[in-house]
């Protein structure tokens, strides 16, 4: 029997076609496929350039704990709190975005979706990094960096291109023809300004520049920094973790010095970059140590009581700040003020915690074969690049129902969630595109 099954895998192998590799998927999608059966949790030592046929193969003969399905469905939660971060700041939650109904304020709905954004800002976009990362060192190796790069332009550039020319004009101009200003002379000054809009496709384009980085960094360093030297070592210990979190937050206060949050360079929020960065390398370390896999309660406890214990000090800050500066009269964005120190030390000890915690509660209880959930995550990359259209597109539809603000939030979320996945569907079928999506 092991010969023919070893007889049968050098058949299947023989049987290539030049597809895109499962696990190179666009801005941080990694394991989707350009099939339309869904292949997503191949494993990612997966044979390059395998047929269809020989692909449902090869899954029938892998032991099930070899594929994981959970990070698949990370991912796929994650671009979901994508939308609904936004629903949030479209009825006053902080941050920008095309559209909003409601301006931050004092009121009650307002104080809850500005703790809900800040608490995804802290963690969710650095977990997506992370998870870029993993996969980045495994897929180099395969494609080597001629076919790396290229593929990176494609699945990245591409997109990155069509939000900024297509999506991201169209966005704003259904904005200003809803407040009747009309929909074309906004395209028209958008173009005749060269105002670049590149919306939640910053992600995009800053891991892009991170992959370039990286492949910079592995010619710098030669063949001793080959991501195929994959050496199982242990979890680092909670020094690490600690050492990890307050060097992150010197180096984002530093950088907020300078570029505070909210500044804008090149369409990127440098503010929060400092995480973004080191999250990412952490991918990296992650994929050539397998410390996804070593990953125990043990490693994470203290750092879920961490961010437990955290979590409440940005609101009391908040409160704090105001009752002494006013309302709207502290600066938590950049510089060197207790608010702004609070709130830069504030992110990684919330962020570590809350990444390690949907990791491993994921990998213990979503780490199994669903239709349902391959459907979703065969298409979580396009819902990423097309919901501003759609969500905007709802909110506005839904402008005058008079309804408090959380109730607009759950059903505007709810029915942008939907919508943006109903509306890629037919994306990730149609020929091209689906090797980009």
């Amino acid at each position: 029997m092991p010969l023919i099954i070893a007889n049968l895998y050098l058949s299947l192998v023989q049987l290539t076609s030049d597809a895109p590799d499962p696990a190179d998927r666009g801005a941080g999608f990694l394991q989707a496929n350009p099939y339309q059966v869904e292949l997503c949790d191949l494993p990612g030592n997966f044979p390059e350039a395998i047929s269809r046929t020989s692909r449902l193969s090869w899954l029938m003969l892998q032991p099930m704990a070899q594929r994981d399905f959970y990070i698949d469905r990370l991912r796929s939660v994650m671009t979901a709190l994508v939308i609904l971060h936004h629903t949030a700041i479209t009825y006053g939650g902080p941050g920008g975005w095309f559209w909003r109904e409601i301006e931050p304020s004092g009121a009650p709905s307002s104080l809850l979706f500005t703790l809900f954004c800040a608490t995804n800002q802290a963690y969710f976009m650095g977990f997506f990094f992370l998870l870029a990362g993993f996969f980045t060192p495994g897929s180099l190796d395969r494609k080597g960096y001629r076919r790396f790069i290229a593929d990176r332009f494609l699945r990245l550039g591409l997109p990155l291109l069509a939000f900024i020319l297509i999506l991201g004009p169209a966005t704003a101009a259904i904005v200003t023809w809803a407040q009747g200003h009309g929909f074309w002379p906004t395209i028209v000054y958008l173009f005749r300004h060269r105002r670049v809009i590149n919306g939640p496709l910053w992600f995009a384009e800053a891991l892009l520049i991170f992959s370039l980085a990286y492949c910079g960094w592995r010619l710098a360093a030669g063949p001793s920094s080959s991501g195929k030297q994959r050496v199982p070592k242990p979890v680092p210990g909670s020094r690490w973790w600690l050492a990890s979190a307050l060097a992150t937050a010197i180096a984002a206060l530093a950088i907020r010095r300078f570029v505070p949050v909210g500044v804008n360079i090149f369409g990127l929020q440098l503010g929060y970059f400092a995480g973004y960065i080191f999250l990412f390398a952490v991918g990296i370390a992650a994929w050539r140590q397998d410390w996804l896999k070593q990953l125990s309660w043990k490693d994470v406890r203290p750092w879920v009581v961490a961010a437990i214990l955290a979590w409440p000090c940005l609101p009391i800050g908040i409160v704090i700040a105001q009752s002494v500066n006013g309302r709207g009269n502290s600066n938590f964005s950049g510089g060197f003020s207790w608010t702004a120190i609070l709130y830069a030390f504030w992110e990684p000890f919330v962020a570590w915690g809350l990444i390690a915690a949907w990791l491993l509660v994921f990998r213990e209880r979503m780490n199994r074969p669903s239709p349902f959930w391959n459907w979703l995550n065969r298409r979580a990359y396009a819902v990423y690049i097309i919901h501003p259209p759609i969500l905007v597109g709802i909110a506005l539809l839904l402008h005058r129902w008079a309804a408090p603000a959380l109730l607009k939030f759950g059903v505007v979320g709810a029915l942008a969630c939907a919508a943006c996945w109903l509306f890629s569907d037919p994306l990730v079928r149609l020929p091209g595109v689906r090797e980009i999506v």
